[in-house]
């Protein structure tokens, strides 16, 4: 007589959904040993010198991620291609980038050449300002920025990593001139974002400014408020003038900016947590499980349920 056989319960996921440290770390602890050249890890920072190792690891986890810290770097080399925060950005040498908690990444490519400089820091990381006093380009209006930088700017970037790379190898190493390093590297990347902005602020165009602050409220929202009258409302425009605006900005229409935020967040959540659709319906602000589990398939091909297997 056949045993009957017994249903084997899902195991829960384990890999939570932000790409936090401790998700990096474990991620490159069978391989710390031969990456001591080009990384430093602890509870509350990371340095990376030069190897582009850890985008091949993560580029194996299937992005979207999002993340919970602050990072600055540079590219000193090569060229680096993903999204960031619903816009695809094609970065190349002599670039500084700041992405800031919160934000949406998904890594697409990047040169064999690569070559990137750059600090994390953890919320764990005791910030070197008080929270009123951040530099305007950390203080939370901005999610992320980069930058074309002049030689010298990039020279002196590299030389706040290098400092900090030496620090963190020394033992017991002093915390108070780390936080000195840390503020000094901050400072440095607000006075380049607010010579970019003031140049920009002169060339670009009144509805190239209303889509950019579009995207960033799409981007704090979109979970919650599915609808254009929202985002009109919130930049006291007519919903009809900020459609036309969108479109003629971007080629793109502006629920298609909302439905891209609200599908990469799912995506995100199906990925990394063991939520059911039922739950992402409720959280995601959708009516009932079959309209979010309908709207996820238009959008993506897939049911919420098939892009879950599929990871």
């Amino acid at each position: 007589m056949n045993t009957p056989s017994v249903p084997q319960q899902r195991q829960p996921k384990q890999a939570p959904k932000l790409m936090t440290f401790s998700r990096i770390r474990s991620l490159l602890e069978h391989h710390i040993r031969q990456l001591r050249e080009h990384i430093f890890f602890n509870s509350e920072l990371a340095v990376l010198h030069g190897d582009p190792f850890i985008f091949r690891v993560i580029l194996q986890q299937k992005p979207p991620f999002s993340i919970d810290d602050h990072r600055l770097g540079i590219i000193t080399r090569g060229e680096i291609r993903g999204s960031i925060n619903l816009v695809e950005k094609h970065l190349s040498a002599g670039s500084l980038i700041f992405i800031g908690p919160g934000s949406i990444i998904s890594p697409i490519s990047f040169s064999p050449d690569l070559e990137i400089h750059g600090i994390g820091l953890s919320a764990n990381f005791p910030m070197p300002f008080a929270a009123d006093q951040l530099p305007t380009a950390f203080n939370g209006q901005v999610r992320d920025f980069q930058l074309p930088a002049s030689e010298a700017d990039i020279t002196t970037a590299l030389s706040i990593i290098d400092t900090i790379w030496h620090i963190v190898h020394q033992p017991d190493y002093n915390r108070q001139t780390l936080s000195a390093l840390v503020a000094a590297q901050m400072h440095h990347y607000n006075g380049l974002y607010l010579q970019h902005t003031s140049r920009l602020q002169s060339t670009l165009s009144h509805e190239q400014t209303l889509f950019d602050r579009f995207i960033y409220l799409v981007n704090q929202s979109a979970t919650e408020h599915h609808q254009l009258s929202y985002y009109a409302q919130r930049m006291c425009l007519t919903e009809r003038y900020l459609g036309t605006v969108v479109r003629q900005v971007s080629g793109t229409t502006a629920k298609s900016w909302i439905d891209r935020a609200i599908i990469a967040r799912a995506k995100i959540e199906l990925r990394h947590t063991d939520k059911s659709a039922a739950q992402l319906s409720e959280e995601m602000n959708f009516p009932n499980p079959s309209f979010f589990s309908k709207y996820f398939r238009r959008l993506t091909g897939q049911t919420p349920l098939e892009y879950r297997s599929a990871g």
